[in-house]
């Protein structure tokens, strides 16, 4: 895998991708953000060696590198799923990619589901823990250590100062910006009532298909990491309705304004 990561990022240096510091994940319907940005280069997913390619319709699948709050960044339009039929390595090799190129801090967003009833769709949580039910680990393979610690330490996979720097950020901009529990899901599908009912007896306040597999591999990275979740519905399994995907978009879109304000304002202080 070292081959192929040196590959790629070599490959993205000659296209102008130098001395990135932020590397940054969009989630479903989060696209608007490079809109904020100084675009200096963006290369598409295909063209890039060993990368995968974005199969989900509304995920864009573009490499962007540019200027974001006077900070040099690297910007995912579009990120890959396991129920895509990528393996986790696959779904985490543009982290390990992006620390190649010199990233220090990977900023994450997702759009999620509400479990915690107290949280209502179109506002923000912050993830300040994770419950990994994916079924394997993005460090589950042979050869793991040449890149890294084999056992990365996760006693606290979401740094604690951009954490508090958000929780600022939220207050100073009166932006609801809730804090819990993330758990990923394989999916594609989406739960049942007995499976929100699992995910709440277990502790998750909010529920999606991603996030966890990167934020994984930065932490064995050693790169600074946090993430933020759009809830895009809720997960009532008492007033459970059929959810609609282009509905999660729309939410996605309608809350991510804020998301960006965070981001934005986060990068400032970095």
């Amino acid at each position: 895998m070292l081959k192929f990561i040196n590959e790629t990022a070599e490959y993205l240096q000659s296209k102008g991708f130098e001395n990135p510091e932020i590397g940054i994940i969009l989630g479903t319907g989060l696209g608007q953000l490079p809109e904020h940005m100084e675009i200096l280069q963006e290369v598409s997913y295909n063209h890039i060696p060993n990368f995968p390619t974005a199969t989900v319709e509304f995920h864009k699948g573009k490499l962007l590198y540019g200027v974001l709050s006077g900070k040099k960044v690297i910007v995912m339009q579009g990120r890959f799923h396991i129920y895509e039929g990528y393996t986790l390595q696959d779904v985490t090799y543009p982290v390990r990619v992006m620390n190649a190129l010199g990233i220090s801090t990977l900023l994450v967003s997702n759009a999620s589901g509400a479990i915690n009833l107290n949280f209502k769709k179109g506002e923000l949580m912050l993830i300040e823990d994770h419950i990994n039910l994916q079924g394997s680990s993005p460090l589950a393979f042979k050869g793991v250590s040449k890149l890294a610690e084999r056992f990365a330490d996760m006693s606290a996979p979401y740094n604690a100062a951009i954490n508090d720097t958000f929780r600022a950020i939220a207050k100073n901009n009166n932006i609801t910006l809730h804090e819990g529990v993330y758990a990923s899901v394989v999916g594609p599908q989406l739960e049942t009532r007995a499976e929100y009912r699992m995910l709440k007896i277990i502790g998750a306040d909010a529920v999606g298909m991603s996030t966890v597999p990167e934020i994984i591999v930065a932490n064995h990275l050693n790169l600074k990491a946090a993430a933020i979740s759009v809830l895009t519905d809720e997960c009532d399994p008492d007033n459970l309705k059929p959810v609609n995907i282009d509905d999660i978009i729309a939410m996605a879109s309608k809350a991510e304004p804020h998301m960006i304000t965070l981001f934005k304002e986060l990068i400032k202080t970095l």
